[in-house]
């Protein structure tokens, strides 16, 4: 899931002074529960592509697998499944009886549905990338084939059971389809207009959205969920602060669950009030700046490793960081993501290096270099980027900062010579920030870099069928990145938020969302 590459995306510094006292907010079994979040571009779990938006349709939508709060994968809407055919095709059981929550069926056909609307060719999935593995998907994704039958996708209602069959052995499609994207959807859905919240709305997930104000949204626990009723029977977001501070609102009372920046974490961490209330949230995110390869002068990889080795992407990650070290990027691969390789796969800082090769690419002192613009979300290390790329290169970037709305339409249609993003793991894999990202046929790799030798590799960690052969390949494409340089990555995210004391299941994995149905009042 992306995100444009801003720390506080949610909210600002508050550096406030609280009361003496948190006030005690009476809570039972029967009372709702409110909650900060980001607001969502899209309820449509196809649709999105973004955190924001994904950790709502987590709770609107369910998916066949979960993982749950130790990343543990776990069977959802699917009972179990078996890996056949040496790992080439997946066979998922339904659980019996599953409803949408309308009390109509939901079938194995309505996966396959709603798992196909992930590839359509008229309205693609920010996050098709995810369904490519499928055979069949990537031709009609692109038009070579109009038939929904040649994909590897087959639902029997009557034996419960979803066959998916794959292009390659890929045994982790099962941690895949836990992805937000893979939620299941009723027959019909988004063919009328936008998901819209309200009486007619029908998911699959643990709440449906009751109503919807200019600043938030009312959820209200589906009857019909197949864990059963959630114990919150109403769940009301915040998405608008009217510019107080999350600290402030949490405080007083007014909010149960609220995401805070690492800055206010910093001095609550001693308060004697809020202190108490504090989480630290693992996030499974890495903040990276990208080049776009396919047109001069990124297209040279020599130009790409000239601006890698003359930034010195450590001291600039540590001194814009609130966190210290553990901030600092040295891979793709964030820390918690299983396997993941303790190599340095950052480039190596030697500016006289990065200039001899600028040099050689033809453009000695920077003499003759084309205009080029960075542009982001707007992000604490992107100054720094641009002034040691002056200093030591002496080439003058031209900086810009685009909108949430409009930045990922930019990048898809009209990629800038540079951009940044922040990524966060759908699943905890190092394909999610490798092969998805960075893959030829990826729809995420916005910097449409190609290389043989990287696909290859991500091909060949996809069929091993041991983890020591499938960490090995990912290691030669991790070398792969670090010497041709296509992204950067920067820095590891984190987080904090503040919890209402009495709110029960408020942990996070990592994956950037609660799982809302899971969260109850103590007695």
């Amino acid at each position: 899931m992306r995100r444009p590459s801003v720390l506080a995306v949610l909210i600002g510094l508050s550096l406030i002074a609280v009361s003496q006292s948190v006030p005690v907010v009476t809570r039972g079994a029967d009372r709702p529960a409110r909650i900060l979040v980001a607001a969502p571009t899209t309820l449509d779990p196809a649709a999105q592509g973004d955190a924001s938006s994904a950790a709502i349709t987590a709770q609107l939508f369910e998916t066949l697998t979960t993982f749950d709060a130790t990343l543990t994968l776990r069977p959802a809407l699917a009972q179990g499944w078996t890996v056949e055919a040496a790992g080439k095709r997946i066979v998922f059981t339904l659980r019996p009886d599953l409803t949408f929550s309308d009390g109509s069926p939901l079938r194995a056909s309505d996966v396959v549905r709603s798992w196909l609307r992930l590839i359509d060719p008229a309205h693609p999935s920010p996050l098709a990338s995810f369904a490519l593995a499928i055979t069949g998907a990537s031709a009609y994704l692109h038009g070579a084939s109009t038939d929904a039958a040649t994909v590897g996708l087959h639902g029997d209602d009557g034996a419960r059971t979803v066959t998916v069959d794959l292009v390659r052995p890929a045994a982790e499609f099962v941690e895949v389809v836990a992805s937000p994207s893979f939620g299941i959807v009723p027959p019909g859905a988004g063919q009328a207009g936008p998901f819209s919240p309200g009486s007619g709305f029908v998911g699959s997930g643990g709440y449906v959205p009751s109503a919807a104000t200019a600043t938030g949204m009312t959820l209200t626990a589906n009857d019909h969920y197949w864990a059963g009723r959630p114990a919150i029977a109403e769940i009301d977001l915040v998405t608008e602060t009217a510019g107080t501070s999350p600290v402030e609102i949490f405080a007083a009372g007014d909010l149960d669950y609220a995401p805070i920046d690492s800055v206010d974490a910093s001095w609550i961490a001693y308060d004697p009030t809020l202190g108490p209330a504090l989480r630290s949230i693992p996030s499974l995110a890495t903040d990276y700046y990208g080049f776009d390869t396919s047109t001069p002068p990124f297209d040279d990889a020599r130009v790409r490793q000239a601006f890698g080795m003359a930034v010195d992407w450590r001291r600039i990650a540590l001194l814009g960081s609130i966190d210290g070290a553990a901030d600092v990027a040295t891979s793709m691969v964030p820390p918690g993501i299983p396997g993941r390789s303790t190599t340095d796969a950052l480039p190596t800082h030697d500016a006289a290096a990065a200039r001899a090769l600028l040099a050689a690419a033809g453009y000695p002192g920077g003499k003759g270099f084309p205009a080029v613009t960075m542009l982001t979300g707007g992000g604490p290390f992107d100054a720094a980027v641009i002034a040691e790329v002056k200093r030591e290169l002496g080439i003058t970037v031209t900086y810009e900062t685009e909108g949430f709305d409009t930045y990922f339409t930019r990048l898809a249609q009209d990629p800038p010579a540079i951009w940044s993003l922040s990524w966060i793991a759908d699943y905890p894999g190092r394909n999610d920030f490798l092969g998805v990202l960075l893959g030829s046929d990826s729809t995420n790799d916005y910097g449409h870099g190609t290389s043989a030798a990287f696909d290859q590799a991500i091909a060949d960690a996809g069929a091993a069928t041991d983890p020591a052969t499938a960490s090995a390949a990912y290691d030669r494409a991790e070398a792969i990145v670090k010497s041709d340089v296509p992204v950067v990555p920067i820095a590891y995210g984190s987080g904090w938020a503040l919890a209402r004391d009495g709110l029960l299941g408020a942990g996070q994995n990592g994956l950037g969302f609660l799982r809302m149905a899971g969260l109850a009042w103590a007695p």
